[in-house]
């Protein structure tokens, strides 16, 4: 008989930039800075802005993975997004960012994986041994996109 698996990871990264120019980086249409091939395609609303409540998908038919924004506080500087991969998993997905100081901010990130599936369950398996050189990578892809980045930001 299948028995959920339930886990939750923790990694948190340090980025040479004001708390306030972090967040961004983690919405749909921030990740197209840094996220190579990251194609979220939008259901609503279809111009991808940030609220509450939007959906968008990414990946493909068999890993077709459906994103909800469920929180989103840019003064608080934290955003939770729920995604669902039919018959694998549900993930919680928390990124909230803190300043250490005027230029300089930590950003934690939060999975909190529920297998749907032994297949599931198997994936969460290799997120987590592959989950924090993940979250280290972001940073090295951040900050090879950061000129722009800063660039388009200060617009």
């Amino acid at each position: 008989m299948f028995e959920a698996r339930r886990e939750r990871v923790q990694h948190s990264i340090e980025l040479p930039l004001a708390v306030d120019e972090c967040l961004p980086l983690f919405t749909p249409k921030g990740k197209y800075w840094w996220v190579p091939a990251w194609n979220p395609r939008f259901v609503f609303p279809a111009d991808g802005e940030m609220m509450v409540g939007m959906v968008f998908t990414t990946g493909e038919m068999d890993e077709e993975t459906y994103w909800t924004l469920a929180d989103y506080d840019r003064l608080q500087h934290r955003a939770l997004y729920s995604r669902i991969t039919p018959g694998g998993r549900v993930v919680l997905v928390e990124v909230r960012c803190s300043a250490l100081d005027a230029a300089t901010t930590r950003v934690e990130v939060e999975y909190a994986l529920t297998g749907l599936s032994d297949a599931g369950n198997n994936a969460i398996d290799a997120f987590i041994e592959d989950y924090q050189p993940m979250i280290e990578n972001w940073r090295t892809l951040i900050l090879a996109g950061l000129p722009q980045w800063t660039a388009f930001v200060k617009r």
